[in-house]
């Protein structure tokens, strides 16, 4: 069982605030644990359709995302099997969640869907702030997460290993790692994320 090909892999865009979520949880990931060869961590950023080949590869398949659920803010869950494209399709929050749920249907279609499939959701609490960070009650859900995701692997025969040294970034490139991107980016009032009052004011 352990030898089969396993994908972790996190969907979102992290210059959307909570949308960031799976893609800052595959990266603390990453950056903690150490995988055996059959286990792919994935940025699947919002690639949509061109993530097919990689989810096609997966026997067994855990997605990290934001998800709206209808729960709390910063509420995390966990959905399995059937329930994961039938949850994703319900309530779709952006571009990317429309283009993952196109991803499971065509591997569907071509008989090339994992045997096993996992979705490891937060509720999120903020969406609208372009260069915008986790929200603290989402960022607060990571370790959880993690957690979650560990056990999964584990039960599929799985063991992460803690890592004795720093692993490069996941992406290759530090620029967009969480701590440097909330330490360097510019304050809301700075880049004016909230929008310009100036538009807004009563005439």
């Amino acid at each position: 069982m352990s030898q089969e090909s396993i994908v972790v892999l996190g969907i979102g865009n992290v210059l959307w605030a909570d949308e960031g979520f799976g893609v800052r949880a595959v990266e603390a990931l990453h950056a903690r644990w150490q995988m055996p060869a059959q286990v792919t961590l994935a940025d699947g950023g919002t690639q949509g359709l061109a993530l097919l080949p990689l989810v096609e590869s997966a026997r067994r398949l855990i997605v990290l995302d934001a998800i709206d659920f209808g729960l709390p803010p910063g509420a995390l869950r966990q959905v399995e099997g059937e329930q994961v494209p039938a949850c994703m399709q319900a309530r779709k929050m952006s571009l990317h969640q429309t283009g993952f749920s196109d991803v499971l249907a065509c591997a569907q279609l071509r008989g090339r869907y994992p045997r096993e499939i996992v979705l490891i959701g937060v509720q999120p609490v903020e969406l609208d702030d372009f260069g915008g960070s986790l929200r603290p009650v989402v960022k607060a859900r990571l370790d959880e997460a993690l957690e979650c995701a560990c056990q999964v692997l584990r039960r599929w025969g799985v063991e992460p290993v803690r890592h004795t040294q720093p692993p490069p970034p996941l992406s290759g490139s530090a620029g967009l790692e969480l701590a440097r991107y909330e330490a360097e980016r510019p304050t809301e009032q700075m880049a004016a994320r909230g929008g310009d009052a100036r538009f807004w004011r009563p005439r």
